[in-house]
């Protein structure tokens, strides 16, 4: 089956929960942000929405509101404070497309003032490397010399600063990230782009809320092309049209997520998390679609047996899919497995998933490692 993209919590229970000042404050900057941000290109900067570690996939990325460990750098900054007193490292590898394509992530986060705030820093890089360079392949007299082949890569790249920290409201806290994107194709063309984003959570009970807003003001990429006259020739004389330096803006997203802890006995815990992502820049293909704002639900849910093994399931991706030899159209949805082992200060998880979100057959099997360099469990190391 072939699918192309087309383009609960209501905010009233939040501002209660949260503090009616906190909250207004913070909604009025991720309305005002919508607002004023235009999109010069639908799905820019998506290799930022693949998500990170096996368990954030297997819970299909329903993460906002419940990651407490220095992978919220990238599901949601104010989670950072979860890493209590301890430094917590991430590594991430992964491969798909029988692995021509590579999708590595690190970060580290660092607490400050006992537990009152947390520093963080996050790379991600997705690309794919050792791509031929033909362009010189055939010569002008219309020989063919694959000496002339050389080689150049296609990445993304985003580094991700991040900042949390509690606020006076019990179990609400705040945290922020500067980004800064960086995208090549060999020397042909190159981008660089900045930033925000903003998070809330706010535990209370056995409740958690998070409310994230990723490019806020809308992230800029400004683009630049580096063809040589040799390249500029070739691709005159072959019918291509020379690319123009541009700005490429990243609309705003906002997700919102609630989770609860249920505690099912001594021994088994049940942890269901809803995320609601509303994109802003027109109409997806996804289970809400309008113009300008589309809303696209997903969920997991894990279920714990004494902290020691973790059983997890997730949904999300849920479009509108066209068969092949058809043209009657039907709703369908990504699944997601996954499992973890925590033995001392060792955590284990595995997830099977689709990381590029692009077919029902391309999926990949996520293992991660998550340890605590103080020796608390945490960091990850997914290959």
């Amino acid at each position: 089956m072939k699918f192309q993209r087309k383009s609960f919590l209501t905010f009233g229970q939040i501002s209660k929960l949260m503090g009616l000042r906190q909250f207004l404050v913070f909604a009025l900057v991720l309305t005002v942000a919508a607002g004023h941000s235009q999109t010069v290109r639908k799905y820019s900067n998506e290799f930022l929405s693949i998500g990170i570690s096996a368990e954030g996939m297997a819970m299909g990325g329903s993460m906002v509101a419940g990651v407490n460990d220095v992978s919220a750098g990238y599901w949601n900054p104010a989670g950072l404070l979860g890493v209590g007193d301890k430094i917590q490292v991430g590594l991430m590898h992964a491969e798909y497309f029988a692995g021509i394509a590579k999708y590595d992530y690190g970060a580290i986060a660092i607490p400050l003032r006992q537990k009152d705030a947390v520093v963080g820093l996050s790379l991600i890089r997705f690309g794919v490397d050792d791509i031929p360079n033909t362009l010189f392949l055939i010569g002008p007299d219309g020989s063919i010399n694959y000496d002339n082949i050389s080689s150049f890569s296609v990445a993304d790249y985003a580094f991700i600063g991040s900042y949390a920290q509690k606020l006076s409201v019990e179990g609400l806290s705040l945290g922020v990230n500067a980004k800064v994107v960086h995208r090549l194709a060999g020397y042909f063309a190159t981008a660089w782009g900045f930033g925000l984003d903003a998070g809330m959570q706010y535990r209370r009970g056995n409740w958690q809320l998070g409310l994230m807003g990723r490019d806020l003001f809308g992230t800029f990429n400004a683009w630049s092309f580096g063809f040589t006259e040799a390249d500029q020739a070739v691709l005159a004389a072959t019918g291509n049209a020379l690319p123009e330096n541009s700005l490429e803006i990243t609309a705003p997203r906002i997700i919102l997520g609630a989770a609860y802890n249920f505690a099912i006995g001594e021994s088994f815990t049940l942890r269901p998390e809803l995320n609601l992502d509303v994109t802003t820049d027109g109409r997806r293909n996804v289970l809400v679609s309008a113009d300008p704002f589309s809303m696209d639900p997903h969920m997991g849910l894990e279920a714990g047996y004494k902290n020691f093994i973790f059983v997890r399931a997730g949904v999300n991706n849920i479009q509108q899919a066209i068969a092949d030899n058809s043209t009657s159209e039907s709703w369908i949805m990504q699944p997601n497995l996954g499992i973890g082992l925590v033995i001392g200060p060792v955590k284990l998880d595995y997830a099977y998933t689709n990381i590029g979100n692009q077919a029902e057959v391309l999926y990949s099997h996520v293992v991660s490692l998550a340890f605590d360099i103080n020796g608390r469990q945490q960091a990850a190391v997914t290959e």
